[in-house]
């Protein structure tokens, strides 16, 4: 069955202390499954698209865990590539309130993914029909063949004539700047959509200026259909404010939520599921914009990296926020 949406990247198993705990003084750990490009095909489908995820997983309980959670919320796993000396990555998350941040421990070196090597992914397979493909910066950052398996990735998303998302997601202890802008430039030719921040668009590409000028200079030098941009507004560690912009034909804006944040991991991810419903459903920027941040608002509202929201919620906050702040969304 062709696919509305393909993915691709890195699932982690995340362990989490319970109840704002240390990991120096808890007892037990929290396991939730997690990762970028994972999120948002979960994303996808809970919002009614028929979506893949492709990767690499150790053949090890650890592995069939995340490929589980995939599959538990609709997400194909067909094309994942299976390894059998190899690992799948752990994050520790600690979770903050103020003056105290969350606070994030990685341990995922040499995992299945890391070692994917280009030719190992079946792509015309699962890109065959498919309506979009969406891939991070933090897939290309895990290795230097990972790097060249996104760009194959891409190029063959083009061949078969898919729109193509790519969220920059810098990763600092992942690579340098230097490093990402340097990898990444040659791959914005094969993308649609971009996805940023602006610390992302001004660490990687140099970028800086209002949000709007911003996503404008970055549509012309990389010459693509559109740039959004997520903005977040941290009040406290548990008070955040979100809302984004998309610069396509012109700019398109969108009312700022008010969040009490239950867990802000995955709340990009969230914005680009639902970004890239709206724009596939109906190809309409301002419907992306607004589909995008309902869905990431309703995310910041429970625990672990996957959006649990429905596509019936986010349409009840989208008409609740739009008739008592800045517009009302028709539907």
């Amino acid at each position: 069955m062709p696919f509305d949406l393909v993915t691709f990247g890195e699932a982690m198993i995340r362990l989490t202390p319970p109840l704002f705990q240390r990991l120096e003084q808890t007892s037990e750990l929290w396991v939730h499954v997690g990762g970028g490009e994972f999120n948002v095909a979960i994303g996808a489908s809970r919002l009614g698209l028929s979506s893949a995820w492709v990767s690499a997983l150790p053949t090890n309980p650890l592995g069939r865990m995340v490929r589980n959670k995939a599959r538990e919320h609709g997400v194909n796993t067909d094309f994942v590539v299976w390894h059998e000396k190899e690992r799948c990555g752990l994050y520790f998350l600690e979770m903050g309130a103020t003056p105290r941040p969350n606070t994030v421990l990685y341990d995922r070196a040499n995992s299945a993914i890391a070692n994917l090597r280009p030719g190992e992914v079946n792509w015309d397979g699962v890109f065959a029909g498919a309506k979009a493909f969406h891939v991070s910066g933090i897939t290309p950052a895990l290795s230097p063949t990972c790097c060249q398996v996104t760009m194959e990735a891409l190029q063959k998303a083009k061949q078969h004539g898919l729109f193509v998302s790519y969220d920059l997601n810098y990763r600092k202890n992942l690579w340098s700047t230097e490093e990402a802008a340097r990898a990444q430039e040659p791959m914005m030719e094969y993308v649609d959509l971009i996805i940023t921040t602006e610390d992302d668009a001004h660490d990687v590409f140099g970028f800086s200026g209002t949000p709007a000028e911003v996503c404008q200079g970055m549509r012309e030098r990389f010459s693509c259909t559109a740039v959004a941009m997520t903005l977040r507004r941290i009040d406290t560690v548990l008070r955040h404010g979100w809302t984004s912009i998309i610069y396509a034909d012109r700019l398109y804006e969108d009312v700022t939520y008010e969040l009490e944040n239950v867990d802000r991991v995955g709340g990009g991810d969230a914005f680009s599921a639902g970004c890239l419903y709206g724009w596939l459903t109906e190809q309409d920027w301002q419907a992306a914009v607004s589909w995008g941040d309902a869905f990431s608002a309703l995310k910041h509202s429970n625990l672990g990296d996957i959006n649990w929201a429905t596509k019936e919620e986010a349409e009840r906050l989208m008409k609740s926020w739009g008739d008592k702040l800045k517009y009302k969304i028709q539907r």
